[in-house]
């Protein structure tokens, strides 16, 4: 799977294990990932990519910490 800016994922592993976030930038094997809350658009998580499912979602407007709750809630709910 090839991973992208903005694409909504899930954690695999980790203490935010299925929880849904948003992937702000990629470094090699590293996403840096958001979810407006715990891991604010100011201070990312990093995390391996491979501890990441991705989604076939993307979204290209997550520009504010509360449009990224907003996407990922409705994410959520379906």
């Amino acid at each position: 799977m090839e991973y992208c800016v903005g694409m909504i994922v899930r954690a695999k592993a980790g203490r935010d294990k299925n929880g849904f976030f948003i992937i702000s930038s990629i470094d090699d094997d590293i996403g840096f990932i958001v979810n407006g809350k715990q891991r604010p658009i100011e201070k990312p998580k990093k995390k391996k990519l491979k501890h990441l499912a991705a989604t076939n979602k993307v979204v290209e407007d997550f520009d504010t910490n509360r449009k990224v709750r907003k996407i990922l809630s409705e994410v959520q709910d379906n």
